[in-house]
């Protein structure tokens, strides 16, 4: 569980919370179904609208890791790569075969095969390059989701204002009436900007965020592996994968 995801959105909730009912407002006052419909569903029907569904499906898939930890073995890969840059240069490179079979990372296996058979280092470079900046751009689509979610949300809670002050408008001659529909109408306003800035939004940052880190860890593997490619001393692969280690 990422605890720094869950106080910060507990933080602002929280917030926001206590600074309505500092002023005297009722907390109950914040909740009203058909605004949460419209907005919820107007802002999903509008993604869904713009995105491809392998796409769609894919983000859906990676919401579990904006509360989920990632944790990205930086340092132990480096010491891996070291110890195969070793054994390569002393045993060639199918020593690593068996490293190479029992490898669950699946851009990491196909690193090792590739290295296994003998590539040519620059093919090497060129493929796995390929495939990092492919699945980037693919993960990097499908967080761009929740960022425009963050974009429609507000736009909706507008239209939901403004339909609540047509029904509103329709008690005129009921002042009571009218001033509880004038302020439950704006509720939809605070729904569409609040889902964006404090989940939406956020949420498309943080998951832009781990994909950076996995793409740091697989540049990590091409650098390694090139470098054991090109039979590098394990002196000189280790000074250059001192930059990729997490203090």
């Amino acid at each position: 569980m990422d605890r720094l995801a869950l106080l910060g959105l507990t933080l602002g909730l929280f917030a926001i919370a206590s600074g309505f009912t500092l002023h005297g407002g009722h907390l109950d006052t914040l909740f009203d179904l058909p605004a949460l419909v419209i907005v919820i569903g107007g802002t999903l029907g509008a993604v869904l609208f713009q995105t491809p569904l392998p796409q769609f499906t894919v983000g859906v898939k990676m919401l579990a890791w904006v509360f989920k930890a990632q944790y990205v073995p930086l340092n132990a890969t480096v010491e891996r790569l070291i110890n195969w840059g070793t054994a390569a240069r002393t045993n060639g490179f199918l020593s690593l075969e068996a490293e190479a079979l029992q490898e669950t990372d699946p851009f990491l296996h196909n690193a090792l095969n590739l290295l296994v058979d003998g590539i040519e280092p620059a093919i090497i470079q060129d493929a796995l390059d390929a495939e990092l900046t492919l699945e980037r751009e693919r993960l990097l689509r499908s967080a761009r989701i929740y960022e425009a979610m963050g974009g429609y949300s507000p736009t909706i809670g507008i239209i939901g204002a403004v339909l609540g002050l047509i029904q509103a408008m329709q008690n005129i001659n009921n002042p009571e009436l009218l001033g509880s529909g004038i302020a439950t109408a704006f509720v939809a306003t605070i729904y569409g900007v609040g889902f964006a800035n404090l989940i939406f939004i956020p949420i498309a940052n943080k998951l832009k965020a781990v994909v950076v880190q996995r793409c740091l860890y697989q540049e990590l593997i091409v650098e390694g592996v090139v470098s054991i490619a090109n039979g590098e001393n394990p002196r000189v692969i280790e000074r250059k994968l001192a930059a990729y280690r997490v203090s």
